[in-house]
């Protein structure tokens, strides 16, 4: 068997080879940082939103009479301020999840 063997690549050659490596590392390069960044802004959205909002339908009983004043978001809290038989109530819940978090009457002194 004959092997044939490759002649040496002249000056020129080899100047082009070297020329077409380094672009060939610059791109796997240039590939690699992409996605790079793309698996990190995908970890970041996943780990950032601290659950999704799952919707909840809520009934609130309020007491006979009372009617609703005004409502308001404070932070990650949803307010509502009742006013029930001339008395002012403010009642707090969590904007998430709807769970009542406190309240607060305001009464006049007699």
């Amino acid at each position: 068997m004959t092997e044939t063997i490759a002649p040496e690549p002249t000056q020129e050659q080899a100047a082009l080879f070297a020329r077409v490596r380094r672009l060939m590392l610059i791109a796997g390069l240039t590939t690699a940082l992409a996605v790079a960044a793309v698996l990190i802004a995908i970890g970041y959205r996943l780990f950032r939103t601290e659950g999704s909002a799952v919707a909840t339908d809520v009934t609130a009983t309020l007491p006979k009479g009372a009617r609703i004043v005004t409502t308001g978001i404070a932070g990650d809290r949803l307010v509502v301020m009742l006013d029930i038989g001339g008395a002012t109530e403010i009642r707090t819940f969590d904007a998430r999840t709807l769970q009542p978090k406190g309240q607060l009457r305001f009464v006049s002194e007699p």
